[in-house]
Protein backbone atom coordinates (compact mmCIF):
# COMPACT_ATOMS: atom_id res chain seq x y z
CA UNK A 1 0.00 0.00 0.00
CA UNK A 2 1.28 3.75 -0.22
CA UNK A 3 2.56 5.91 2.05
CA UNK A 4 0.99 8.66 0.44
CA UNK A 5 -1.54 10.57 2.17
CA UNK A 6 -5.08 10.26 0.99
CA UNK A 7 -8.05 11.61 1.43
CA UNK A 8 -11.90 11.63 0.26
CA UNK A 9 -14.57 14.07 1.03
CA UNK A 10 -18.02 13.47 0.13
CA UNK A 11 -19.71 16.63 0.96
CA UNK A 12 -23.21 18.81 0.22
CA UNK A 13 -24.08 22.82 1.45
CA UNK A 14 -24.63 21.63 4.71
CA UNK A 15 -22.22 17.98 5.70
CA UNK A 16 -19.25 16.77 5.03
CA UNK A 17 -18.00 13.00 5.16
CA UNK A 18 -14.01 13.12 5.18
CA UNK A 19 -12.21 9.70 4.52
CA UNK A 20 -8.26 9.42 5.19
CA UNK A 21 -5.61 7.51 5.75
CA UNK A 22 -2.97 9.34 8.03
CA UNK A 23 -3.43 10.76 11.22
CA UNK A 24 -0.63 11.16 14.21
CA UNK A 25 0.63 7.59 14.21
CA UNK A 26 -0.10 5.92 10.77
CA UNK A 27 -0.74 5.77 7.44
CA UNK A 28 -1.80 2.42 6.66
CA UNK A 29 -5.38 2.16 7.07
CA UNK A 30 -8.24 4.53 5.77
CA UNK A 31 -10.94 5.54 8.59
CA UNK A 32 -13.82 7.80 8.72
CA UNK A 33 -13.44 11.44 11.09
CA UNK A 34 -16.13 12.58 12.72
CA UNK A 35 -18.95 14.33 10.52
CA UNK A 36 -18.41 17.96 9.69
CA UNK A 37 -21.46 19.93 9.00
CA UNK A 38 -21.87 23.62 7.87
CA UNK A 39 -23.81 26.04 10.28
CA UNK A 40 -27.19 27.18 8.26
CA UNK A 41 -29.26 30.11 9.64
CA UNK A 42 -32.48 31.63 8.99
CA UNK A 43 -34.13 34.47 9.50
CA UNK A 44 -32.31 37.30 8.56
CA UNK A 45 -33.67 40.99 8.18
CA UNK A 46 -32.38 41.83 5.55
CA UNK A 47 -30.35 39.89 1.91
CA UNK A 48 -27.37 41.33 2.46
CA UNK A 49 -27.03 40.27 5.81
CA UNK A 50 -28.55 36.58 4.89
CA UNK A 51 -25.68 36.68 2.26
CA UNK A 52 -22.97 37.72 4.56
CA UNK A 53 -23.64 35.18 7.10
CA UNK A 54 -23.82 32.63 4.30
CA UNK A 55 -20.24 33.14 3.43
CA UNK A 56 -19.17 33.09 6.91
CA UNK A 57 -20.52 30.08 7.40
CA UNK A 58 -18.89 28.64 4.26
CA UNK A 59 -15.69 29.59 5.08
CA UNK A 60 -15.95 28.46 8.43
CA UNK A 61 -16.92 24.86 6.48
CA UNK A 62 -14.13 25.12 4.20
CA UNK A 63 -11.77 25.82 7.13
CA UNK A 64 -12.99 22.79 9.47
CA UNK A 65 -12.19 20.64 6.46
CA UNK A 66 -9.25 21.79 5.50
CA UNK A 67 -8.17 21.23 9.23
CA UNK A 68 -9.08 17.52 8.33
CA UNK A 69 -6.98 17.16 5.11
CA UNK A 70 -3.20 18.92 6.36
CA UNK A 71 -0.59 17.37 5.26
CA UNK A 72 -2.77 15.32 2.19
CA UNK A 73 -1.36 15.31 -1.02
CA UNK A 74 -3.93 13.38 -3.06
CA UNK A 75 -7.84 14.30 -2.90
CA UNK A 76 -10.89 12.78 -4.15
CA UNK A 77 -13.68 15.15 -3.27
CA UNK A 78 -17.19 14.28 -4.64
CA UNK A 79 -20.68 15.34 -3.53
CA UNK A 80 -24.38 16.72 -4.92
CA UNK A 81 -24.33 19.96 -6.26
CA UNK A 82 -21.34 22.23 -6.88
CA UNK A 83 -20.44 23.20 -3.51
CA UNK A 84 -17.25 20.71 -4.11
CA UNK A 85 -16.60 22.60 -7.19
CA UNK A 86 -16.48 25.45 -4.51
CA UNK A 87 -14.35 23.69 -2.43
CA UNK A 88 -11.71 22.87 -4.98
CA UNK A 89 -11.47 26.54 -5.96
CA UNK A 90 -10.96 27.57 -2.86
CA UNK A 91 -7.99 25.28 -2.18
CA UNK A 92 -6.59 26.35 -4.99
CA UNK A 93 -6.03 29.76 -3.88
CA UNK A 94 -4.94 28.24 -0.71
CA UNK A 95 -1.29 28.27 -0.62
CA UNK A 96 -0.91 25.75 1.84
CA UNK A 97 -3.08 23.46 -0.65
CA UNK A 98 -1.84 25.20 -4.14
CA UNK A 99 -0.06 21.83 -5.53
CA UNK A 100 -3.15 19.23 -3.82
CA UNK A 101 -4.19 16.89 -6.43
CA UNK A 102 -8.04 16.91 -6.49
CA UNK A 103 -10.03 14.58 -8.45
CA UNK A 104 -13.40 15.76 -8.36
CA UNK A 105 -16.55 12.98 -8.91
CA UNK A 106 -20.20 13.50 -8.59
CA UNK A 107 -22.56 11.00 -5.96
CA UNK A 108 -25.73 10.93 -4.63
CA UNK A 109 -25.85 10.66 -0.64
CA UNK A 110 -24.59 8.42 1.31
CA UNK A 111 -23.58 6.60 4.70
CA UNK A 112 -19.90 6.87 5.91
CA UNK A 113 -19.23 3.48 5.44
CA UNK A 114 -20.72 3.40 2.06
CA UNK A 115 -18.21 6.71 1.36
CA UNK A 116 -15.43 4.99 2.85
CA UNK A 117 -15.72 1.90 0.35
CA UNK A 118 -15.93 4.05 -2.01
CA UNK A 119 -12.74 5.88 -1.37
CA UNK A 120 -10.53 2.78 -1.18
CA UNK A 121 -11.76 1.98 -4.64
CA UNK A 122 -11.06 5.22 -5.93
CA UNK A 123 -7.21 4.91 -4.99
CA UNK A 124 -7.46 1.22 -5.70
CA UNK A 125 -6.86 -0.05 -2.02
Amino acid sequence: MSEKKLAGIWMDSENAIVVKNHDIESSFMFFLCDPVKREVQHGNSSEKNANNVEQTNTTKYFKDLEHLITNTVELYLTGTGTIQEQFKNHLAETPQFKNLKVTLGTDQKMSGEQFLEEVKSHFNV
